[in-house]
């Protein structure tokens, strides 16, 4: 697996997973009806932030991150980055790969820490990761996330210092 810089070419193949998690209204605060030109306009950010993909030996993509400036000004030194993975390649190590990424590439570009706003607490694949990469949950906004199956669930604030 290789992690390189996104273009605008690979939005043709994140858009179709992209689209889908948020459409699921699981995992993501977006709205479910999100529109694909939007879709692009959030996740492909530019410089100084950046957003990346994730694909196998062929090209093909297999997830994506988008990383940046949890807050500007004051608040302009933590990190924060949200990740997706075509369900089709979950359980193979992308997300990790992309969160361990995300991680690296906060600390080389000299963030102080690193932080999720808001991690749906019934999401336990994210959240052990997260923890398994050092992140804690700093609290939980009970009820914060209106989730499709269980209704009203808690949104975590995880953080990790760099």
């Amino acid at each position: 697996m290789l992690i390189r810089e996104a273009t605008a070419d690979d939005w043709s193949a994140i858009w179709p997973f992209f689209h889908a998690i948020v459409a699921a209204g699981e995992t993501f605060t977006y709205p479910l009806d999100l529109g694909e030109e939007q879709g692009r306009e959030w996740w492909l950010l530019s410089s100084p932030n950046r957003t990346v993909v994730a694909v196998d030996e062929a090209g093909a993509v297999l997830g994506t991150a988008k990383m940046n400036s949890n807050q500007m000004g004051n608040g302009s030194h933590i990190a924060s980055a949200s990740y997706m993975v075509d369900p089709a390649h979950s359980g193979k190590g992308v997300g990790r790969a992309l969160c361990a990424y995300t991680v690296g590439w906060a600390r080389a570009a000299g963030f102080r820490g690193m932080q999720f706003n808001a991690v749906v607490e019934t999401n336990a694949p994210a959240v052990h990761l997260y923890r398994s990469l050092g992140f804690e949950v700093l609290g939980t906004l009970p009820e914060g996330f209106r989730h499709p199956t269980h209704g009203y669930v808690g949104l975590h604030i995880m953080h990790r210092a760099l």
